[in-house]
């Protein structure tokens, strides 16, 4: 037996071991806790990380309609779709956006557009759960909680 193994071991779905993280979402910007969210669901945190396989983790986010933008980002970025007709695209405001019925959206795009399109990037945002508000209902999973803040300080407006 060798001390040293010169193998490369891959994670298989059997081996992975997924856990739960809470992020509370409030005062954080945008961009910085969505790529950190798009990470910890690919797994890119694990030593065992497996490009090909879900080795990614569950994370449930709160307080997301309290989410913050940099700069004038609030009023100026615009989060276009086309209804399918000729001349059918729309375009509304991120302000609009998190003023409406549902400002969970703006935190699920931008993760969303960090993740790889395809079969294993929808796996991977199947792990997402995101509330606007404090209350979620997957207390029962017992989820660690993450201080985000407490990473960077650049990951909190005002901070």
């Amino acid at each position: 037996m060798r001390a040293l193994s010169k193998q490369t071991r891959s994670a298989t779905p059997s081996t992975v071991e997924k856990k739960w993280h809470l992020i509370d979402a409030d005062g954080l910007v945008v961009g910085r806790v969505a790529s950190i969210i798009a990470n910890i669901l690919r797994g890119k945190h694990k030593p065992s990380y497996t490009p090909h396989i879900d080795c990614g983790d569950n994370v449930v986010v709160i307080n997301a309609d309290k989410v913050r933008f940099t700069g004038k980002k609030l009023g100026q970025k615009v989060y276009y779709k086309h209804t399918g007709y000729a001349g059918g695209i729309k375009g509304i405001t991120a302000a609009k956006v998190l003023d409406g019925k549902f400002p969970e959206r703006v935190l699920e795009k931008a993760v969303e557009r960090m993740i790889p399109r395809g079969p294993l990037g929808r796996q991977q945002m199947r792990n997402l759960r995101i509330f606007k508000g404090t209350d979620h209902e997957h207390a029962a999973q017992s989820p660690e909680p993450m201080d985000i803040a407490g990473m960077n300080r650049k990951n909190k407006v005002g901070a």
